[in-house]
């Protein structure tokens, strides 16, 4: 069997420990017997009655897959980019240390092959088939399958109708609702909102145009007009000295701008010097 035809398996996301059901994470699938039916019951030692599980998740709403799997010593370091699994034991308990189970935790979308099922056994002579070796520990193997995964599918969300179906008819188009401000003014008192509306009203005539139309509004409505105090005769009361102004009849503006245009006819009639055609200069 090769790895494309477990495409359709979804990914292991998560491994932890855990003492029992009752402090197993929610989407966590608890391993409790190994593959050749012993209890798969981690103990630290021989006379301890209380052990831990191993469990896994395969959901997928945290973007997160496990792309490998390793069973170190204490002694060793953990390798780059590998993680201790995750402890969700009761008070008193605890894992012990001499061994311990680390992944390596990636996005989905970085890789195409991830750990897609985690298997014990409590012999270490039995073989699983599609499994990897991944080692071995209080006298139980741990066993990986690794292969090409299958991503969920994104899934667009329904909208919610805020109209309602039932006022809406085929035969006649209903009216347009109105619109209304997300976040109205605070509301004026009584005795100002009268006052308020009225300077309203009253502005509202004044700068209405005559025709009821916008083009009859200029830039100049409501300017008031006066004239300058400087001709203003009734407030300063004196009268305006207008005797320096003559009045031209036509025939004095004729007289004084006309123009013969007597120096452009004598420079039209000045002949030109001839040059004679042949080698010899004219005498002057």
């Amino acid at each position: 069997m090769s790895l494309m035809e477990h495409g359709g398996v979804r990914p292991i996301t998560a491994v932890a420990w855990t003492s029992n059901t009752s402090t197993c994470p929610k989407d966590f699938n608890l391993i409790s017997i190994t593959e050749d039916g012993a209890a798969a019951n981690f103990t630290r030692s021989f006379g301890m009655k209380s052990g831990y599980y191993l469990c896994y998740s395969k959901d997928l709403a945290g973007g997160m897959v496990v792309s490998d799997i390793q069973l170190i010593s204490d002694k060793d370091s953990i390798p780059h980019g590998y993680c201790y699994i995750a402890e969700h034991l009761e008070p008193k308990a605890s894992v012990s240390k001499k061994k311990r189970v680390c992944v390596r935790v990636v996005p989905v979308g970085s890789v195409d092959t991830a750990v897609l099922d985690i298997k014990l056994t409590a012999k270490s002579k039995m073989m699983l088939q599609h499994h990897t070796y991944v080692g071995d520990m209080h006298g139980y193997v741990l066993w990986c399958r690794k292969g090409y995964f299958s991503s969920p599918v994104p899934q667009a969300k329904p909208r919610s109708v805020s109209l309602d179906l039932r006022g809406l008819s085929l035969d006649q188009p209903s009216a347009p609702l109105p619109l209304r401000p997300s976040n109205p003014p605070p509301p004026l008192p009584h005795n100002k909102l009268s006052q308020r509306r009225c300077s309203l009203n009253t502005k509202d005539n004044l700068d209405k145009p005559a025709d009821s139309s916008i083009q009859g509004i200029t830039a100049l409505d409501g300017v008031p007009f006066s004239l300058h105090p400087k001709f203003d005769v009734q407030a300063n009361g004196t009268t305006l000295q207008l005797n320096n102004i003559r009045i031209k009849s036509l025939q004095d503006i004729e007289n004084e701008y006309n123009y013969t245009f007597a120096v452009e006819e004598s420079a039209a009639k000045r002949t030109r010097p001839s040059v004679p055609t042949g080698g010899t200069p004219a005498a002057q």
